[in-house]
């Protein structure tokens, strides 16, 4: 019990409700684009069991990443990717089009659960990034995410349109949650307990360079949609 108490667990049980707020969006459109041919009545139990279902899947899928990430060499591997995610997450690019909406109930929650999985794998990487091999913080982060994911998505998706400076914290927390995967990776650990000032600039390098492609990337997009 000792360990709820840390510094280090608490910094990291706040990463990781960062990181599901932040990447909450996508869900709330899938929700709602999945679900919106339903009667009312069935709206409500095609969202709850769907998100339920995705719920599962997605803390297995977690366990599972968080116990890969042991291995040598994939802390790396998965700081660099969820490098490209917080940039992602900057540089939104709506693929929702293609979305259909259900005509069933059953068919409603199997496409919640199938659409969650498969973009939720930067919720995956990060959560597990962040829970720095820790099964307890998972399972905490996600049973904050499941009332965040069901009640909570849509109100996040229009604070974050209404102020995007909570898109740039999220992203910042992922840049960070990214670099500390990589200097924590075993062949590279003692490096950077050798010359900490070097982990430091290295994780800030990280983040303001994050924070800078993807401010200058939404800007270039924004400006190229006005043109055209």
């Amino acid at each position: 019990m000792e360990l709820l108490f840390t510094p280090e667990f608490w910094s990291a049980l706040l990463s990781i409700v960062v990181i599901d707020l932040v990447l909450a969006g996508d869900n709330a459109i899938v929700i709602g684009m999945a679900a919106r041919n339903l009667p009312a009545t069935q709206q409500k139990k095609a969202i709850i069991w769907g998100t339920v279902g995705a719920i599962v899947i997605r803390a297995l899928a977690t366990l599972a990443v968080v116990w890969l990430l042991k291995i040598p060499g994939l802390l790396l591997v998965g700081g660099l990717i969820l490098v490209w995610i917080s940039l992602k997450l900057l540089v939104q690019e709506d693929n929702h089009e293609n979305m259909k909406a259900s005509g069933s109930l059953g068919a409603a929650i199997w496409t919640i659960i199938v659409a969650d999985t498969v973009m939720g794998l930067d919720n995956v990487i990060a959560v597990a990034g962040a829970a720095h091999g820790d099964f307890l913080l998972v399972i905490i982060g996600l049973v904050i995410s499941v009332p965040i994911m069901v009640w909570g998505s849509t109100m996040i998706l229009k604070v974050m349109e209404r102020y995007p400076l909570v898109i740039y914290i999220g992203s910042a927390v992922l840049a960070y949650t990214a670099s500390s995967m990589v200097t924590s990776e075993k062949f590279l650990a003692p490096f950077f307990a050798a010359y900490p000032w070097v982990k430091w600039l290295f994780i800030v390098a990280v983040v303001v360079g994050v924070l800078l492609t993807g401010r200058m990337k939404s800007q270039k997009q924004k400006r190229l949609a006005e043109q055209s």
